[in-house]
């Protein structure tokens, strides 16, 4: 997914009325109000051992603090066994209506039979967030999301947070509400940005929900030889406040090749640069450089925990 039309779906979920908080979230984690707060968050946990393993060792390296599960996805167990053994990894869920890829396919954590506006002839989800917002019903949905976090809660995972892949959540105020109302039972943060106060629909937000400033993530119009660049420039141009730089692990290895055939976008070279670059000197240094403090859902998490 485009990473523009990424951000404008998710724009969708923005503030207009919110009473505003006395501190910000910097001073309530500790910080100077106007600190850099950052979360390095990787995508895609469980898709492949590739994504898992290079995943793994950013999380334990500190490249990344941050992380989410898909949950349908078949190395979901190998995510479960590594959360046991880390029990204060920052993992949350990626919930997952979306299977992007050409050959390597997944479908429902719940019954088929009780979600089939999500699958498609072949039983799998569909390859395209626009399909989800034209045929999904909303509690089926909710039904499917609920089977992600049980699935998740039942394997030993204890999410940290929700997030969605490809943005398939974003891409109507229904399936808006409907993230928001599960996220909320589970009583978890999730991935909301702070927008235009102009923008509407307002879903049903409230003062005590965990807001990003800004969402960083990697695209198809960034040149393949400017990578570190990219990020870099990124880190540089990082305003006070929270936000989200988004990134997809891996190994160029012949098995993410394989599961990623003919899709050069967040394909197995892509998952290679992003790896390369987080765990590169000069990613931190830059972070050093530009004053960032580095943050985790957990610690969100917390915070809107607070009275």
């Amino acid at each position: 997914m485009h990473p523009l039309l990424w951000i404008s779906t998710l724009s969708f979920l923005v503030v207009s009325t919110l009473p505003a908080q006395n501190r910000t979230i910097a001073e309530r984690l500790g910080h100077p109000a106007d600190s850099k707060l950052l979360i390095i968050h990787a995508d895609d946990l469980g898709a492949a051992h590739s994504v898992d393993a290079a995943s793994f060792d950013g999380l334990d390296r500190g490249a990344v603090s941050s992380a989410s599960i898909k949950v349908p996805t078949p190395w979901v167990t190998e995510v479960a066994a590594y959360a046991r053994t880390h029990p204060n990894a920052d993992l949350g869920l990626h919930l997952t209506l979306t299977s992007e890829w050409e050959t390597y396919r997944w479908g429902s954590v719940a019954p088929a039979d009780k979600v089939p506006s999500l699958l498609d002839s072949a039983g799998t989800f569909p390859n395209d967030e626009k399909l989800v917002a034209a045929r999904a019903k909303v509690v089926e949905v909710e039904r499917e999301l609920r089977a992600q976090v049980d699935r998740a809660l039942a394997l030993g995972i204890r999410p940290t947070h929700l997030d969605s892949h490809m943005g398939s959540l974003f891409t109507t105020p229904e399936l808006i509400a409907v993230y928001v109302k599960v996220a909320r039972a589970y009583h978890l943060p999730f991935l909301a940005l702070r927008g235009d106060p102009r923008t509407a629909p307002q879903p049903p937000l409230t003062d005590k929900d965990v807001l990003l400033d800004a969402v960083v993530i990697a695209g198809p119009e960034v040149p393949r030889d400017q990578w570190k660049a990219f990020y870099l420039k990124s880190i540089a141009d990082l305003k006070p406040g929270l936000t989200e730089l988004i990134v997809h692990l891996g190994h160029d290895d012949s098995e993410l090749q394989a599961v990623t055939v003919n899709h050069e976008p967040y394909g197995s070279a892509w998952r290679q640069r992003d790896y390369d670059v987080m765990t590169s000197p000069e990613f931190k240094k830059a972070l050093q450089d530009n004053h960032v403090i580095l943050v985790t859902w957990r610690e969100l998490q917390k915070v809107a925990q607070q009275p």
